[in-house]
């Protein structure tokens, strides 16, 4: 029996007008009601997704979310850190410093806001998709207090289709490199991704990875995808991240996350 099912959010959990459908909300509360732990695994960070796990009736101290593809997970009351990753200022700066001989847009992220060395409608997106402050900082002379959890490359699709083929070997040897979405390339601690923060979160609460599902869409899903002992991809999911799940569900626009809890939970 499966006791734990770890989603994905945009794409996967949210349609295309980034809502919870019924469907989806009716099975997801069906499957809590059998004792299933039901977990938000995101890019995002915690305030990013609490009008959405307030919707589900997830906050408590007893539920969990993995938020930036891995680098934080916690209650999602936020009184309890299981595990955090962030990046050194040394790496932050590091990647600045490929961006302008790449020619690319940056941002990065701390706890509480989205920062970036020059104003762009990718930064302005991400603030306002997760409803946190935008600040314009100079990225050579960012106060050694501020907590960097992760950073970005957010550009247009064309732009990142080129810049990716540049990045160096030693940038994949050194960070988490993931492409949660045509226009965003994220910077995460080497040792984190949504599969390793699931696997922690699963470890925590006695939880078997034969016993764990998880869902996804893109780049920065596939790792917890091939560590789930169901690894589902959803219908409008990168091809790579089809060919790595065990199992293939409809689109997020035809209610994917329903039809798997459906299916293999009730």
């Amino acid at each position: 029996m499966y006791k734990l099912i770890a989603l994905d959010m945009d794409g996967t959990l949210l349609n295309e007008e980034k809502q919870i459908s019924k469907a989806n909300f009716d099975a997801i509360q069906n499957a809590r009601e059998k004792g299933v732990k039901v977990v938000l695994a995101t890019g995002r960070p915690l305030k990013g997704i609490h009008q959405y796990l307030t919707q589900l009736n997830l906050i408590s101290k007893e539920e969990y979310a993995v938020t930036y593809n891995g680098s934080l997970i916690q209650n999602t009351s936020g009184s309890i850190i299981i595990d955090k990753k962030p990046l050194s200022h040394e790496d932050n700066k590091y990647l600045y410093e490929l961006s302008k001989k790449l020619n690319v847009n940056i941002h990065a992220l701390t706890y509480d806001k989205c920062i970036t060395p020059k104003l762009n409608k990718y930064s302005e997106y991400e603030a306002n998709m997760n409803q946190i402050p935008l600040e314009i900082v100079d990225f050579e002379n960012i106060d050694e207090n501020v907590v960097i959890i992760k950073t970005m490359f957010i550009d247009e699709p064309e732009i990142l289709d080129r810049v990716v083929p540049e990045i160096p070997k030693e940038v994949y040897d050194r960070f988490t490199v993931v492409r949660s979405a045509p226009f965003f390339l994220e910077f995460i601690d080497k040792s984190s991704n949504k599969g390793s923060g699931i696997h922690k979160l699963a470890e925590s609460l006695g939880i078997k990875q034969e016993e764990v599902i998880c869902i996804g869409d893109a780049g920065n899903d596939l790792h917890m995808i091939e560590y789930a002992g169901l690894g589902v991809a959803m219908g409008n999911a990168f091809e790579e991240v089809k060919k790595a799940a065990d199992y293939v569900t409809a689109t997020n626009d035809d209610d994917g996350v329903a039809e798997v809890i459906n299916k293999f939970i009730l």
